[in-house]
């Protein structure tokens, strides 16, 4: 009788991956294409998301070697995700900052509201909540997306933004604060 097999972890996948394991690489790249390709889309990458993204694992697979492990290697990567959104940016010589688009939901995820009523009511709500994101400074809607889109902790907000544990709090307090301020502005508009 064999004892079952334990999934590895990231950092067992790392350490592998660090001493030239592909496959080791290529199991983290599957572990992490969804929410690296969400933060992309989030962060205003837009149809160039899947571009950015593999540049990201091209990227990540080169500076392996400079992984420490002083954070996740979720937010690690996410946080080269989120370099190369800004560099698409600037790429395009965009002065507004950046460009939110929603990401596709799934069909079936909105729990509870099967019908075509709940469905486009489900549709309005988040197409409201892209709308006020948009109006939100860059750095107010980088770490909105963080915290909440793509659930991060705040360690890894930290760690994938690079600010100070301070400045993720209170920019956090006051982004959200703005979010609903401009989410009770839409609501008053539309009566």
């Amino acid at each position: 009788m064999t004892a079952p097999e334990v999934p590895l972890d990231d950092e067992d996948f790392v350490t592998r991956a660090q001493a030239g394991d592909l496959g080791a690489y290529e199991a983290l790249v599957a572990r992490h294409t969804a929410s690296a390709y969400r933060t992309a889309v989030l962060l205003g990458a837009g149809s160039d998301a899947e571009d950015v993204i593999q540049e990201a694992f091209v990227k990540g697979y080169r500076k392996l070697s400079r992984y420490r492990g002083d954070s996740s290697f979720r937010s690690w990567l996410l946080a080269i995700v989120a370099n190369e959104t800004r560099n698409l940016h600037r790429s395009r010589e965009r002065r507004n900052g950046l460009v939110l688009r929603a990401a596709r939901v799934a069909p079936g995820t909105e729990i509870g509201e099967d019908s075509a009523v709940g469905g486009a009511l489900a549709g309005e709500r988040r197409a409201t909540l892209v709308r006020a994101l948009r109006l939100l400074p860059v750095r107010d809607r980088e770490v909105i997306v963080c915290r909440y889109f793509l659930d991060l902790s705040e360690d890894e907000t930290v760690a994938m933004l690079g600010w100070p544990r301070g400045t993720v709090k209170s920019r956090t307090a006051r982004a959200l604060a703005k979010l609903r301020g401009l989410l009770d502005d839409a609501q008053v508009s539309r009566g």
